[in-house]
Formats: structure tokens, C-alpha cells, sequence
């Protein structure tokens, strides 16, 4: 998906970034695939998780697939500039990561279980890149919504460090920071992946049964 811009692999400073806009972009009511709805408010006694791993339209799916998911969304954060456009974070100017938005139910998915798939879905170990894609905004982060995701983001990147070392890859480069704004992706970017829009579609590492580096390091080696 890097084919606008310059792919800048270094952060964008604040002061450098983007000056964006105060319109917000308008997305689908509803979700293509679980017909449920895509921004707030949620159904009660949900929550909200945030992660980044490289092309967002492969993560998404894999969450939609999760059972226990009520809802995702892609979108960009961890940037600078407001409600950028996909153009404008693929210029590398705006400090934003491909992000998913994923909408649970804790009763039926556990928080330890998302982030299980978040590590074993893509390499966390390649800084501002995921395989061929390079640029900041397919960094790998966790936005945490409160102490005890942090709690548990940091207890699995330890744990997960473990068995990367063990099996001889690198330092992991995830960002585990708190959220921030989370800005919509544009329409045809939510849900890519559905039958609807692009059954064929293709994302590299996510939801095409491609094994990604560090998918052979499972929680249960």
C-alpha cells in the first residue's frame, strides 16, 4: 500500500507535520460484514482496543473474524495532524499509523487474547516497516485505553520477547503508548477485505493465509 509519497521511515516532527483540517471524515453507518455500527456509541459493556501492524485492511479482518469482536474500524493515530487524509499519512508528513480499531466484548474475548493475536499476526520486530511496506505509518504500536491494557501490553511484550529472542529474531520495536485520537480511514477503506468490496483482495502478512515472520512463534511454543 506504499505508493503515495515519499515513504519517510523517520517521524515527522510536530512543529513539520501536516496541518490537516477540522472536517472529520464521513464513514458507513454500519459495518459491512456484522452490521453493527462503526463509531460511538458502543453497545454497553463493550470495549475499545487499538492496534497498529503494518496495512490495516489485513488486521481488520482478522479481528472481524475474531469471535467476541462487536465492531472494527480502520483509521490513523498516533500522529500530529487532524483528520488527515490516506494521501496525506502516506507522505510520511503527518506522524499517523495504519490503525484498527477493534470494538470487544470483554465477557466473550479477553484483552490477553487480542494482543496474542495482534503479536502473532505480523513481524513487531522491523521498526518503521512491515515487510515491503516502509514508512511511519506501518509501525507496530498498541494505543492502550487504561492502566490495565498497559498492564497487559507490556506483560505480553515481554513475554513475547522471550520467544523471539529464543528463536533467534530481533528486538521488538512495538510502541505501547496511550491513545489518542483516533481518525476515521476513509469509506472505501473500511472493511476492504469483505466480500462485499474485495473478496480477492490482498494485504501482505494479514487475512491471506500468508505465515508472517513471526507467526512461527506461537504462545503455546
Amino acid at each position: 500500500m506504499s505508493i503515495f509519497g515519499s515513504r519517510k521511515s523517520h517521524m515527522v516532527t510536530a512543529e513539520n507535520a501536516l496541518p490537516g483540517r477540522q472536517t472529520e471524515m464521513r464513514v458507513p453507518a454500519r459495518h459491512e460484514v456484522l452490521g453493527t455500527t462503526l463509531t460511538p456509541p458502543y453497545p454497553a459493556g463493550t470495549e475499545v482496543a487499538e492496534f497498529a501492524m503494518g496495512c490495516f485492511w489485513g488486521a481488520e479482518k482478522t479481528y472481524w473474524l475474531t469471535p467476541g469482536v462487536v465492531s472494527t474500524a480502520v483509521g490513523y493515530e498516533g500522529g500530529f495532524t487532524p483528520n488527515p487524509t490516506y494521501e496525506e499519512v502516506c507522505s510520511g508528513l503527518t506522524g499517523h499509523a495504519e490503525t484498527v480499531r477493534v470494538v470487544f466484548s470483554p465477557a466473550k474475548v479477553s484483552y490477553p487474547e487480542l494482543l496474542r493475536i495482534f503479536w502473532e499476526s505480523h513481524n513487531p520486530t522491523q521498526g518503521m516497516r512491515q515487510g515491503n511496506d516502509i514508512g511511519t505509518q506501518y509501525r507496530s504500536a498498541i494505543f492502550y485505553h487504561s492502566p490495565e491494557q498497559k498492564a497487559a501490553a507490556e506483560e505480553s511484550r515481554a513475554a513475547y520477547q522471550k520467544r523471539l529472542t529464543d528463536a533467534g529474531y530481533g528486538e521488538i520495536t512495538t510502541e505501547i503508548v496511550p491513545a489518542t485520537e483516533f481518525y476515521f480511514a476513509e469509506a472505501y477503506h473500511q472493511q476492504y477485505l469483505s466480500d462485499a468490496k474485495n473478496p480477492h483482495g490482498y494485504c501482505p502478512d494479514h487475512g491471506t493465509g500468508v505465515s508472517c515472520p513471526v507467526g512461527v512463534v506461537k504462545a503455546s511454543d
